[in-house]
């Protein structure tokens, strides 16, 4: 199943939290913040300035959940994003 957002609106898929710390310290799940950076999955056709497999940076309090076939999303309005992640990490 595909997700086709509408006008503004913009699918992600939430990318992984790092397991340590840079000093080598591995955090326990429930220690761990969920990081506010996501993998765009799909965009709507208003969208102007985010494309697809873009990694971004979004707001704690914007996107909504929602979970299909077992694969959880997010889904945003593009006011919502704060930034767009360029090059290697």
């Amino acid at each position: 199943m595909e997700l086709h957002p509408l006008a503004d609106r913009i699918v992600m898929q939430q990318l992984e939290a790092e397991e340590t710390t840079a000093s080598g310290i591995v955090l326990p799940g429930s220690a761990q913040e969920k990081p506010k950076m996501a993998k765009v999955i799909s965009v709507g056709k208003d969208v102007k300035e985010v494309k697809a497999n873009d990694q971004v940076i979004y707001k704690s309090y914007g996107p909504d959940e929602v979970k299909i076939d077992k694969v959880e999303y997010l889904v945003c309005k593009e006011e919502d994003i704060l930034a767009i992640v360029k090059g290697d990490k």
